[in-house]
């Protein structure tokens, strides 16, 4: 039943999902269907709490590899669309200013401890809050996902084209987010990288968007 419903939640959304679909798919009949959960509310209800977890937690958090972490997301995004369109429709028509799982406000309370653990030590920067770096990183990593603006990425685009999509994603959140563990001190917002110091090329924009470094 709430296999069929996940499905139909996803596809179209809580106001375009169709309870004849979901009782047809489950092989199951709307009676027994409104007994169990109420109405299509109260069932979105319940699919969306079965998947929380997965949602919340869809690859292990890895404070002290942000990059190898948004890789994983990217990577999950793919293989498991559902969960992005389920948290977006969500989005859309339940919760569309604030914070999206307000009624779950513990759920990353640990990812941003660890965040804040991993910017006293130097291994992320300083001067962001540990929940906007959670949710900037979280954001980059869907530049390709389901619900991007821009462009979805696909199963079939290629290995070549996901491993450079990788790449510059790894790039993009090492350079943003992750510390020089300067012995000074963790590395502030807005202050230099050590890591590209006066003696290094200015980074090459190519024109795939790779980013090189000139010979």
């Amino acid at each position: 039943m709430l296999d069929a419903a996940t499905h139909e939640f996803a596809a179209f959304g809580i106001a375009g999902a169709r309870v004849d679909r979901v009782a047809a798919g489950a092989q199951v009949n709307k009676a027994q269907m409104y007994s169990w959960y109420g109405s299509k509310d109260g069932l979105f209800d319940a699919v969306f709490a079965l998947h929380l977890h997965r949602i919340v937690d869809a690859v292990p958090f890895t404070p002290d590899d942000l990059p190898g972490y948004a890789v994983a997301l990217y990577d999950s995004y793919l293989t498991d669309p559902e969960l992005v369109r389920l948290a977006s429709w969500k989005r859309l028509e339940r919760v569309p200013t604030g914070e999206l799982l307000a009624a779950h406000p513990t759920h990353a309370d640990a990812k941003h401890a660890a965040i804040a653990r991993a910017q006293a030590d130097g291994q992320i920067i300083g001067g962001i809050r540990p929940d906007e770096v959670y949710a900037l990183v979280i954001a980059l990593a869907g530049t390709w996902s389901p619900v991007s603006g821009t462009f979805t990425a696909s199963l079939t685009d290629g290995n070549a084209e996901h491993e450079r999509r990788r790449g510059v994603l790894r790039e993009v959140v090492r350079r943003a987010f992750v510390g020089s563990a300067d012995p000074d001190g963790p590395r502030q917002l807005g202050a230099p990288d050590a890591r590209l110091s006066d003696n290094s090329s200015p980074p090459d924009r190519r024109c795939d968007g790779s980013v090189g470094r000139r010979g």
